[in-house]
């Protein structure tokens, strides 16, 4: 017997990371899919600190905000925008659990930043 095919839909999921990041950030609607994300994260240029995108972490080291960057990117461009654009179905239930859990780390992770002056009141604590 064949399982059926995994529909994921919750707030844990890539997408449901990427409306954190967008109320967390305070970036408009307009910014979307990796392009948000890459905003959000972008690290400083040259240590200036006023280049940062609104979620970069700037007590870490250069090397680790481009990889927090390249993380939640590589989530979205991976997992979340293919199904923005067709059917996507995930025949292996552990698959699909996996990436909820990875959308959770991420999440975790998103919530150890502290909040920026632009976010939106009542986005992730």
């Amino acid at each position: 017997m064949t399982p059926s095919p995994q529909k994921i839909e919750s707030p844990d999921t890539p997408g449901g990371f990427k409306v954190q990041v967008r109320e967390r950030s305070g970036l408009p609607n307009s910014q979307i899919g990796t392009a948000l994300i890459q905003a959000a994260f972008r690290p400083s240029k040259n240590g200036d600190p006023t280049t940062a995108g609104p979620l970069c972490r700037h007590d870490a080291e250069g090397g680790e905000s481009v990889a927090m960057m390249e993380l939640f990117k590589g989530a979205v461009g991976l997992f979340k925008n293919p199904s923005s654009h067709r059917r996507v179905t995930f025949d292996d239930p552990t698959e699909a659990a996996e990436i909820i859990l990875l959308a959770d780390l991420l999440l975790r992770l998103l919530r150890k930043i502290p909040p920026t002056e632009t976010s939106i009141p009542g986005g992730a604590p």
